[in-house]
């Protein structure tokens, strides 16, 4: 009996093992929450900044200057927002994380996390990529969407190098995007759902099942 008791730890050490060297297990639930808080508030601060209602539609007219021109300041206060919230969701999710490794013992930038970074890196900068066309081209209104689309995309193909929840959240994200698209009206709205709540949710998923 003890033997095939050892038998069984030595087979779960080395699924561990196994598990550990092909995929990333230092993602925080806890800093999907914050970020998730954080993507709320800087929906709440744009539509203050815009003026608007929260049910109110085409937040994007206030893009546009009377003749139609892109009004570079709105842009540009929205830009700054969306940039500073970006380097505070990426310092927490960092430090987070590798609070979590250290305290795991597992290391944080080895070759999992590399991969994990370039299946990550590939569909966002594409998207910003796509994102700066439609800019270019005058198609403001779908540059939200985009924004969703290819989050989502670059969620599913993180997934097969860190926990397969988040694949879920990245499916999700991509039927969101699309929805945004076709409600393009209220977009704005449906990025404060993928990012806002759907990190809280998935935040506090991944952390009372793997965390707590």
């Amino acid at each position: 009996m003890d033997q095939q008791q050892e038998q069984l730890d030595s087979i779960k050490a080395i699924r561990s093992m196994m598990e550990r060297s092909s995929r990333f297990l230092s993602l925080s639930g806890l800093s999907g929450v914050i970020v998730g808080l954080m993507a709320i508030a800087g929906v709440l601060i744009a539509y203050a900044h815009l003026g608007l209602d929260l049910d109110e539609p085409r937040y994007y007219n206030k893009l546009l200057n009377t003749d139609g021109t892109l009004n570079n300041s709105v842009f540009r206060f929205l830009l700054i927002e969306l940039f500073l919230l970006l380097i505070i969701a990426l310092a927490t999710a960092i430090f987070l994380s590798m609070r979590k490794a250290t305290a795991k013992a597992i290391p944080i930038w080895d070759v999992t996390a590399k991969r994990l970074v370039m299946n990550m890196a590939v569909p966002l900068l594409t998207g910003a990529l796509f994102c700066i066309i439609l800019l270019h081209h005058g198609y403001i209104n779908l540059i939200i969407p985009s924004t969703i689309l290819f989050y989502g995309l670059a969620m599913y193909n993180a997934s097969n190098y860190t926990l397969h929840d988040i694949r879920s959240l990245g499916l999700i994200n991509i039927g969101l995007g699309l929805v945004a698209a076709y409600f393009v009206d209220y977009a704005l709205l449906f990025w404060g759902f993928g990012f806002g709540v759907l990190h809280i949710v998935y935040g506090l998923y991944i952390y009372f099942k793997y965390e707590k």
